[in-house]
């Protein structure tokens, strides 16, 4: 469905017309962000409409395209954006088309009003699915056949479906997770952060990956706590300690809430800021090893390197080649 790590992933995305600007941007610039951190082409993108012309968005910033939605036998993933009006673009035309493409495409995804082309074309049938919210019992009535879940994106073996705008957001980082690192999806996701913590003002770094919203003011004290910590990392037992519950429950609340285990969390965080100073900086990977809680260079190279898939200095070489 989705091509190996080390290849570039293609994705084709059908825009229809009064598709939000921020829905288009929902699903490019995680990716666009994703190759800039790489600093390698992990993903590239075509954009079409259904006649070739840029797409005029209710915002009235057209939205350039590469040419008419015209598919032959291509097998990327094929995005279907919508926000207003799909019905517009439900013509005989473009309904052969999805059906002549969906033979050879193993991956559609319907981002938010995108998601009722694919059920007018019998191609959620018995698929797990979720829509905008608004539209959520509307859907539901329509297609019985769909079984619609209250999400903010579903991926169902080969199809996905999304909710809106930030949900896709998440959906996107989500798909970078599973196909190269939750490290790496922490990072793009960091690039992104909008939300202010209440009680300083200041940017509160927590994440958003995939459904993940930190809900729980623990897990969220404790991501804090990991972040404030990154140099000499704290051992579960004294996180849970300073948070005042057991590490087995700490354990627990971060499988529930991130996904994840909480060593999982604390090493991306290690390595985000451990990758920015070898890219950004000169400093030795000794100094850098110390600065982001490795016992050793060699500790920190094989971290490195299992997540990367390339060593520290293969980073600075490659990026010095390009500059």
């Amino acid at each position: 469905m989705l091509v190996p790590a080390d290849k570039t992933q293609h994705i084709d995305l059908l825009i229809l017309p009064e598709t939000n600007l921020i829905l288009t941007a929902s699903v490019i610039e995680p990716l666009r962000a994703a190759n800039r951190i790489a600093g390698r082409p992990l993903y590239s993108w075509n954009l079409y409409s259904p006649d070739g012309a840029p797409i005029e968005t209710k915002s009235g910033i057209p939205i350039p395209v590469k040419g008419a939605f015209r598919p032959q036998k291509e097998t990327e993933p094929l995005f279907i954006l919508s926000s207003y009006n799909w019905q517009g673009s439900d013509t005989p035309q473009l309904r052969m088309q999805l059906s002549q493409t969906a033979r050879h495409r193993e991956m559609m995804a319907g981002i938010e009003s995108g998601s009722w082309l694919l059920a007018e074309m019998s191609l959620l049938d018995n698929f797990q699915a979720t829509t905008h919210w608004e539209d959520f019992e509307d859907f539901t009535a329509a297609y019985p056949q769909v079984t619609m879940v209250r999400e903010r994106f579903v991926i169902d073996g080969k199809r996905i479906t999304t909710g809106g705008s930030l949900p896709t957001l998440d959906l996107m980082l989500e798909l970078i997770r599973r196909q190269h690192s939750y490290s790496l999806a922490l990072e793009v996701s960091r690039l992104f952060i909008y939300e202010q913590e209440r009680t300083r003002g200041d940017l509160l770094q927590v994440p958003a990956i995939g459904n993940m919203r930190i809900a729980d003011n623990r897990v969220s004290a404790a991501v804090k706590l990991m972040e404030e910590t990154v140099e000499a990392p704290l051992t579960l037992a004294r996180l849970a300690r300073r948070l005042g519950v057991s590490a087995r429950h700490l354990q627990t609340l971060f499988q529930e809430t991130m996904g994840v285990a909480p060593h999982v969390h604390y090493l991306a965080l290690r390595l985000n800021a451990a990758r920015r100073k070898v890219i950004e900086s000169r400093a030795d990977f000794a100094d850098i090893a110390a600065a982001t809680g490795f016992n050793s260079s060699s500790a920190f190279s094989r971290s490195y390197r299992a997540h990367y898939r390339e060593s520290p200095s293969e980073t600075r070489r490659r990026l010095k080649l390009k500059a």
